[in-house]
């Protein structure tokens, strides 16, 4: 943080800002955090926030969730924002969350953007996958 002796992040490095930060605003095809725009979506992990590729719910594998996947024993529960509607997710990929021992809660981008917020601030071992809404 600025002030600290480290300069402010400003924008993605290598697509990948470290530290946990709330997510303070979400539209226009990307989101604010960290004092930082980002147009495209995101995963906020417990060890930053990385820029993610997806942009739409088919796009949501196993592979792309590769990131989360890395931080399992620091993560109990994925948010998954899905963009404007709630999509179906296979359960092939629940099963393999799952078995990450990682639990799923699929809802629209802004609402998952908001219950991470919460649970964030709550202290909780969550994270979130959130494809960019116009």
């Amino acid at each position: 943080m600025a002030g600290e002796g480290e300069s402010s992040p400003g924008r993605l490095h290598d697509g990948f800002v470290p530290g946990r930060y709330p997510i303070d605003a979400y539209g226009g095809g990307g989101f604010r955090f960290a004092e930082m725009s980002h147009r495209g979506s995101i995963l906020a992990l417990p060890s930053g926030v990385r820029a993610w590729d997806v942009t739409a719910p088919e796009g949501i594998t196993p592979e792309s969730l590769r990131p989360l996947l890395a931080e399992a024993g620091g993560v109990d529960l994925l948010l998954l924002g899905t963009g404007a509607d709630i999509v179906f997710v296979p359960d092939a990929l629940r099963q393999h969350l799952k078995a990450a021992g990682i639990g799923l809660d699929v809802m629209q981008t802004g609402a998952a953007a908001r219950t991470y917020n919460i649970l964030m601030a709550e202290n909780r071992k969550v994270a979130a996958a959130l494809i960019a809404v116009p």
